[in-house]
C-alpha cells in the first residue's frame, strides 16, 4: 500500500509538472525566436528580413515562427498586448477616490522614472528601426487606436454608461492623445541621441504639463 501511494503521488507530481515544463519551454522558445528577430529586424531592416531568416537565425521551422507570431509585426511588438490594455487596466485598477486621470498621470509619471520600455523607452535601435519601417509605424498607429478604444471601454464600464456613449468616447480620446504624444516624444528624444535618463527628465516636466491641460474637462471625471 505504501508503495502504491508513493506511485500514485509520484504520477499526480509528473502530471502537474509536465504542463508547466510544457509552457515554459514555449516561452523560451517565443523568447528565443523574439531575440532573434530583432537582431535581424536591426541590422538588416523589418522589410528585407524574411521569416525563413528568423527560423534559421532561431533554429526552428519557418511554421513555428508563424505558429507563435502570426503576422511579421507581431515579432517587433511582443509586448503588443501589454501597451494595447495598459490604461484601461490603469483605470480599473485605480485607488479608491482616484480619478481616471489622476491614475492615468500617476501611473504615465511612474513608467517615466522606470524608463520603461512599453512607454517608449526603447532604445536608439530598436526605436530606430520602427522609424525607418513604413509597415511598422503604420502598425504602431493601429496599437496606439486599439489602446484608445480598450481605455474608452474601460470607461465607459467605470461610469456605468454604453460602450458607444460619447462622453466615454471623447474622454478616452483625449487620455490616449496624450499618451500618444508623449510616447511619439521619447521617440524623438531618442532618435535626437538623447539618453534614456535625459528623456526622462524632460519628459516628468512634459508630462505634467500635458496632462494639467486635461484637468478643466476631466479632473473629476470617473472616480473610483
Amino acid at each position: 500500500m505504501g508503495i502504491e501511494s508513493t506511485t500514485a503521488t509520484g504520477s499526480t507530481t509528473q502530471a502537474v509538472a509536465a504542463p508547466g515544463l510544457r509552457e515554459a519551454k514555449k516561452r523560451e522558445t517565443r523568447q528565443l525566436i523574439s531575440d532573434r528577430a530583432t537582431v535581424l529586424f536591426i541590422e538588416q531592416g523589418f522589410e528585407r528580413t524574411t521569416i525563413a531568416e528568423i527560423a534559421d537565425a532561431a533554429r526552428v521551422a519557418k511554421k513555428t515562427v508563424t505558429n507563435y507570431f502570426p503576422y511579421k509585426e507581431d515579432l517587433a511588438f511582443d509586448h503588443q498586448e501589454e501597451f494595447v490594455g495598459a490604461l484601461a487596466r490603469t483605470v480599473a485598477a485605480r485607488a479608491p477616490g482616484e480619478t481616471a486621470l489622476a491614475a492615468l498621470r500617476r501611473t504615465f509619471l511612474a513608467a517615466v522614472a522606470a524608463q520603461d520600455p512599453v512607454a517608449g523607452f526603447a532604445g536608439f535601435e530598436f526605436t530606430r528601426m520602427i522609424a525607418d519601417s513604413a509597415t511598422l509605424t503604420t502598425c504602431l498607429r493601429g496599437l496606439h487606436d486599439q489602446r484608445e478604444h480598450r481605455l474608452a471601454a474601460a470607461l465607459a464600464d467605470a461610469t456605468g454608461v454604453s460602450a458607444d456613449a460619447i462622453t466615454p468616447r471623447t474622454a478616452a480620446a483625449l487620455l490616449g492623445g496624450v499618451h500618444r504624444v508623449l510616447f511619439d516624444r521619447i521617440m524623438a528624444l531618442t532618435l535626437a541621441g538623447r539618453t534614456n535618463p535625459e528623456i526622462a527628465a524632460v519628459l516628468h516636466d512634459e508630462a505634467e504639463r500635458a496632462f494639467a491641460l486635461l484637468a478643466p474637462a476631466l479632473d473629476a471625471y470617473a472616480p473610483a
